[in-house]
């Protein structure tokens, strides 16, 4: 599939993400491009600091994907440029490509703070595709950051 469509997908995804949570999205389709999951950033409704779109995503797609937990030959798009913790996910998980919207300069390990999936030192390197849909990615963050003061809302 094309990047754009993919991180279409993964828009469309973070805007069903529950109202306290940053609105990230992610999915994992396999080789022939069909969709094996979605999922959206659920840390603080889970109360689940591991509770990344990515990584919920990653978790999903590895049930249903018939390989137990390698996801070889398999895509995970987001519209977030994944962290430390969902870099690795995506590297131990075997995925072939990573591709994702938005650039995360204060935490991202794609390439903007750290290059976690492209670190010659580990055994997996997914291509990686950055930047698609940058613009509506980045705007959707920066809307739910700017929103309307709520009770309980976590920034």
């Amino acid at each position: 599939m094309r990047p754009e469509s993919l991180v279409d997908r993964a828009l469309e995804v973070a805007r069903t993400a529950p109202p306290d949570d940053v609105p990230v999205g992610a999915v994992v389709v396999d080789a022939a491009g069909r969709e094996l999951a979605v999922a959206t950033n659920a840390r603080e409704a889970l109360g689940d600091p591991t509770a990344h779109a990515e990584v919920l995503a990653l978790r999903a797609a590895a049930r249903v994907h018939g390989d137990g937990w390698r996801l070889e030959g398999c895509t995970l798009a987001v519209t977030l440029e994944p962290c430390t913790m969902c870099a690795g996910a995506a590297v131990l998980a075997r995925v072939e490509r990573v591709v994702f919207g938005a650039w995360e300069p204060k935490t991202g390990a794609a390439g903007s703070l750290w290059d976690v999936l492209r670190d010659r030192r580990l055994t997996h390197r997914p291509e990686v595709v950055g930047g698609v849909r940058e613009d509506a990615c980045a705007e959707l963050v920066r809307e739910w950051f700017r929103g309307p003061a709520e009770p309980g809302r976590a920034p």
